[in-house]
C-alpha cells in the first residue's frame, strides 16, 4: 500500500478509536441494540474487497472488514458461544449473545495446511468472554506455507444482522474497536408480520441431479412476477427464490428436504407453485447416481503416449493439438463515475440477454440457463455495490461473477463445479460486450484438422466452432453432464474431458488420436496406428457420405414396399435441420417449448405463427403437431398443477386439455389457421372416450372457423390401454403414432429416469415389440396407418423389426434421418417379418438386441 494511503488511514482509525472510546462492557456498547466486536488480532485493517480471494472479497460469505495479522493468538472479539472449530483449525465461528454468528477465517487457502500452524484453545459449545484465548499462531511457519494471512472477521447472517460501523483501515491493536453490528430493522418476523402471515412447506427434492442451473433458472421464472418474499432453505443456509446463483450455492441434491418459505399477499400461490415445480421433477426425477460399495477397479494401465479422460461426445478423430488461447482480458479497476458505468452495465446485460434469447437447436435450453443467470439480483447486486464502491462496469462483473464460480466450486459437488463454467461464460459475453466486441464471441481460427486441447472449456467456445476445422476437443477439468458436452454431442464433435495434468504435457503440433469412445488420447503415435485409425475413420466417413448422398430420395425397402422417414421437431431451427437431413416430413412437433418456462400462455397468434413457420420451411411435407403435452415431468409456471404422489400416472398429457379447455381451445384453433399441412396429434390418450372429446371439439372450431380442408386427427399410443384397444381407437383416429419411450416404462413398470431401474428400459422388450404389433394389427382392421416417433425410430437396429412389425413411418431425430434411410433401404419386407417374429418370441430385450446385429450383419456381408 503506497505510504500516503496507510497515512490517511492512520489518521482515519485515529479519529474511529476517540469516537468508539465510550465504556463497554464485555465488548457492548451503551446503546443496547447494537454490539461491538472488538479486534480479535493485532494488524493491519483493510476493507474485505482487497482481500485476494474472491469469495471474501466479494462480501458471499458475509459483511465485515479483514486484518492483516502481526500477533501470534486470536482472541474472541465479544462475549459468545464457540459454534465450531473448522477440522483444519484455521476457522472458528462464534454467536454472540444477541444470536450473531461470527466467522473468523485465519488467512487464505490456509485450509490446505491441514492445521499445520494452528493450536487450537476452544471446543464447540464452549462459552468465552472478549479477550479470552482461541487460537495460537505458529505466525513464521504460516507465512511461509499459506498463500496470505489476511484474515476476514465476517457477520455471516446478512437477514438478521448488519454492519453499521466499521474500523476505517490501518493499524489495529488487538482489544480496539472493529466493527459495530445491529439487528436488521428488518427481519424476517417483522417482514412476515408486515406483509401477512407467513406460508411454508417442506419439499423433498426428487431431482437425480439436485437445483443444478436449469432447475434454479425455473424456480426463479416460477416465481418471478408475484407479490410475495419466497425463499429456500436447506438447513441453516437460505437463499432468495429468484437468486439462481444463490440456490445454486444451497447445494441442494437429490433427497434433501428444503423449505419453502413465502410472505405477502401471494405467499400462498408462490408456495403452491414451486411445491408444484420442485415437486414433478422437472424432467429430472429419480434417485442421484448410487454410490458404489468398494471403489471402482482401477482402469487398465495405459501405454506411454496414451492418455485416459471421460466421454463427453463419442467419435473418433485424428488431427493436430491446437492449444486455445487464454480468454481472459485486462479490464480497468476504476470507473468513470457510478451513473455511467451503471448504465454501461445495463445495455451490456440487455444485449446479451437479446442474443441468448436468439439461440436454437441444443443450445436452446443452455441459453435460457445463462440468461437466468443475467437476471440474478444476487448477482447484480454485488457488481452495484462494486460500481457504488468507483470500480468499473467490467471490473465489477467479473467480480461478481467469479466469486460466485468460486463459491460453486467450493462445495465439492461436480455437477455445481460444471455449472461455474456457465457463470465464466456468462461473464465473458458481457465484458465482449462492454468492449465494444459484440455479444457472440467468435472463435479463433483454426487450421483443418485441429483438435483442441484446453484446461477447460466454456460453452461459447464449442458453440461458436462453425467451420469444421476443429474435429475433436480435450480438456483438463469438465464433466460429462456438462454443457460442453451437450454442445459438442450435437455439433458431432467427438470430446474427452477430465483427463487432467498430463493434458498439459501435450505439445503444440503434436499428432493426435482422440477415440472417444473407448476413452483415451494418443499423443504423436507410431506411424502404424495412424494408419489403421485413418483407415477406421475413413471408412466411417466414407459410409455417412454416401449415405447423406442418398438422403433427399424418398425410402423403400429392396423388394419396393415404402416406408416413410420424418423428423421429431422442436423448433424452426430443428425444422431446418430436417429438411437438409431429407425428412419426409414431421411426425412429431413438440409444442411444449412454447409453454414453459414463462409466466403466461402463449396466444393462437403466436402459436399459429410458429407452426406456419414450420410447415413453410418444410413446403408443404406434412407437420404433426403434438397438443401440448404438459404434467408429469413437464410443469408449466402459468398452470399450477396440484401436486400429485406419482405424477407419470397423474394428470398428464391430453387429459390437462381436457380440464383447461381455454388452453385446448386456443392450440386447436391455432393449429386449424396454420393450414392443411397440419395434422393434430393426442398425447398419452388411454380411451376412445378422450379422442372423440376432442375430435368433437375440432369439428365445432372448424365450423366456427370456417376451414374448409380436411383435419386428421390420430393419436399417440403411449399406454398399454391405447395398444391393447387399437382397433378401437382406429375406429375414430386418421393415424396412429407410437411413442415407445412411455409405451415402454409402463409396460415394463420401471421409471426411465430412475438410476435403479432404467438399465433395463429397454423398447426392443418382447413385451414392447407386442404391443407395437398388436397396435400395427389394429389400425389395419380400419385402414389406418401406424408410425413410431419414440427412441427406437432413431435406433438403426430397431428399424428392421419395427417395418416387420408393420409400422410405415418412422419419425426420428433429424440428424438420424440419412440412418433410417439406409436401414429401410437394406432390407426386403419378409426379412423384416422374420426377424419381428423371433423377435417376440426371444426371451429378454438383450436376446433381441442380438439378433437385430447379426441381422445387420448379414445385411452388410
Amino acid at each position: 500500500m503506497p505510504v500516503s494511503a496507510r497515512a490517511a488511514r492512520g489518521s482515519a482509525a485515529n479519529r474511529w478509536r476517540t469516537a468508539h472510546d465510550a465504556p463497554r462492557r464485555n465488548g457492548r456498547d451503551d446503546r443496547v441494540t447494537r454490539l461491538t466486536l472488538l479486534s480479535p488480532l493485532p494488524g493491519w485493517v483493510s476493507p474485505l474487497d482487497e482481500v485476494p480471494d474472491a469469495v471474501f472479497a466479494g462480501g458471499m460469505m458475509g459483511d465485515g472488514v479483514a486484518i492483516d495479522p502481526t500477533g501470534t493468538q486470536l482472541v474472541a472479539p465479544c462475549a459468545a458461544t464457540v459454534l465450531s472449530v473448522h477440522a483444519a483449525r484455521h476457522a472458528v465461528t462464534l454467536r454472540t449473545d444477541d444470536g450473531a454468528d461470527v466467522l473468523i477465517h485465519l488467512g487464505i487457502d490456509t485450509v490446505a495446511l491441514g492445521g499445520a500452524g494452528f493450536a487450537v484453545r476452544v471446543a464447540a459449545g464452549q462459552r468465552v468472554a472478549a479477550g479470552d484465548p482461541l487460537i495460537d499462531l505458529d505466525l513464521d511457519r504460516l507465512l511461509a506455507g499459506a498463500a496470505s494471512m489476511v484474515t476476514p472477521v465476517l457477520v455471516t447472517d446478512a437477514d438478521a444482522f448488519e454492519v453499521v460501523d466499521r474500523h476505517p483501515g490501518g493499524a489495529v491493536a488487538i482489544g480496539e474497536p472493529l466493527l459495530v453490528i445491529a439487528p436488521r430493522a428488518i427481519a424476517r418476523a417483522a417482514a412476515d408480520a408486515g406483509d401477512g402471515a407467513a406460508v411454508a412447506r417442506d419439499v423433498v427434492v426428487p431431482l437425480a441431479h439436485g437445483l443444478h442451473a436449469r432447475p434454479a433458472a425455473r424456480i426463479a421464472e416460477a416465481v418471478r412476477g408475484l407479490d410475495a418474499r419466497v425463499t429456500i432453505a436447506k438447513g441453516d443456509a437460505v437463499a432468495p427464490a429468484t437468486g439462481v446463483t444463490a440456490l445454486l450455492a444451497l447445494d441442494v441434491r437429490h433427497g434433501d428436504t428444503i423449505t419453502l418459505r413465502a410472505s405477502g399477499p401471494d405467499a400462498d400461490e408462490a408456495v403452491e407453485r414451486l411445491a408444484t415445480l420442485i415437486g414433478s421433477g422437472m424432467g429430472e426425477a429419480g434417485p442421484a447416481a448410487p454410490t458404489p460399495a468398494a471403489p471402482p477397479a482401477p482402469a487398465p494401465a495405459l501405454p506411454d503416449g496414451m492418455l485416459r479422460g471421460v466421454t463427453a461426445a463419442p467419435g473418433l478423430a485424428i488431427g493436430t493439438a491446437r492449444w486455445l488461447a487464454s480468454r481472459d482480458r485486462a479490464v480497468a479497476r476504476d470507473g468513470a463515475g457510478a451513473d455511467a458505468e451503471r448504465a454501461r452495465l445495463d445495455a451490456a446485460l440487455a444485449q446479451v440477454r437479446a442474443a441468448l434469447a436468439a439461440a436454437t437447436g441444443a443450445a436452446a435450453a443452455i441459453m435460457a440457463a445463462h440468461r437466468a443467470l443475467l437476471d440474478d439480483p444476487d448477482l447484480i447486486d454485488v457488481a452495484q455495490r462494486q460500481i457504488a464502491a468507483g470500480r468499473s462496469a467490467d471490473h465489477a462483473w467479473r467480480h461478481a461473477l467469479r466469486a460466485q464460480a468460486d463459491t460453486l466450486r467450493a462445495t465439492g459437488n461436480p455437477r455445481l463445479a460444471e455449472r461455474a463454467d456457465d457463470l465464466l461464460d456468462v461473464e465473458r459475453r458481457v465484458l465482449a460486450v462492454l468492449a465494444g466486441e459484440g455479444d457472440d464471441p467468435a472463435a479463433p481460427a483454426y487450421p483443418a484438422g485441429t483438435i483442441l486441447l484446453a484446461d477447460d472449456l466454456l460453452p461459447s467456445d464449442v458453440a461458436a466452432l462453425r467451420d469444421g476445422a476443429v474435429v475433436g476437443l480435450c480438456s483438463t477439468r469438465g464433466g460429462p453432464t456438462s454443457h460442453v458436452a451437450i454442445l459438442a454431442a450435437g455439433l458431432g464433435i467427438p470430446a474427452l474431458v477430465a483427463i487432467g495434468g498430463p493434458l498439459a504435457e501435450v505439445a503444440e503440433g503434436a499428432t493426435l488420436i482422440l477415440d472417444a469412445d473407448a476413452a483415451t488420447l494418443a499423443v504423436d503415435p507410431a506411424p502404424g496406428v495412424v494408419a489403421a485409425a485413418r483407415a477406421r475413420a475413413d471408412a466411417a466417413a466414407h459410409r455417412r457420405a454416401a449415405v447423406l448422398a442418398a438422403a433427399a430420395d424418398a425410402a423403400h425397402t429392396r423388394d419396393g414396399v415404402r416406408i416413410e422417414a420424418f423428423a421429431n421437431l422442436g423448433s424452426l431451427a430443428d425444422a431446418q435441420a430436417a429438411v437438409a437431413a431429407g425428412a419426409e416430413g414431421c411426425g412429431l412437433l413438440r409444442t411444449e417449448f412454447l409453454f414453459l418456462d414463462r409466466a403466461t400462455p402463449p396466444d393462437a397468434d403466436e402459436q399459429a405463427a410458429l407452426y406456419c413457420a414450420v410447415a413453410d420451411t418444410l413446403d408443404g411435407r406434412p407437420v404433426i403437431v403434438r397438443l401440448l403435452d404438459i404434467g408429469g415431468d413437464k410443469p408449466a409456471p402459468w398452470l399450477p398443477l396440484p401436486a400429485e404422489e406419482n405424477p407419470a400416472l397423474g394428470v398428464r398429457g391430453i387429459r390437462v386439455g381436457l380440464r383447461h379447455r381455454d388452453v385446448l381451445d386456443t392450440q386447436l384453433r391455432a393449429i386449424l389457421s396454420a393450414g392443411a399441412a397440419c395434422r393434430i396429434m393426442l398425447p398419452m390418450v388411454a380411451s376412445v372416450a378422450e379422442l372423440t372429446a376432442v375430435r368433437g371439439v375440432v369439428d365445432a372450431l372448424r365450423a366456427d372457423m370456417g376451414v374448409a380442408h380436411a383435419v386428421q386427427v390420430g393419436v399417440m399410443v403411449e399406454t398399454p390401454a391405447a395398444a391393447i384397444t387399437a382397433d378401437l381407437l382406429a375406429r375414430h383416429a386418421d393415424f396412429l403414432s407410437i411413442g415407445t419411450n412411455d409405451l415402454t416404462q409402463y409396460t415394463l413398470a420401471m421409471d426411465r429416469g430412475n438410476d435403479g431401474v432404467a438399465g433395463g428400459v429397454d423398447g426392443l422388450h418382447p413385451a414392447v415389440l407386442r404391443l407395437i404389433g398388436e397396435t400395427c394389427r389394429g389400425a389395419a382392421r380400419h385402414a389406418r396407418w401406424t408410425g413410431v416417433c419414440g427412441g427406437l425410430a432413431s435406433d438403426p437396429l430397431a428399424v428392421p423389426i419395427l417395418i416387420g412389425l408393420g409400422v410405415t413411418e418412422l419419425s426420428a431425430t433429424p440428424a438420424l434421418v440419412p440412418e433410417v434411410k439406409a436401414a429401410i433401404r437394406a432390407v426386403t419386407l419378409a426379412d423384416c417379418r422374420d426377424l419381428a417374429a423371433r423377435a417376440v418370441a426371444a426371451d429378454s430385450a438383450a436376446a433381441v438386441r442380438a439378433l437385430a446385429r447379426d441381422f445387420a450383419g448379414g445385411m452388410a456381408a
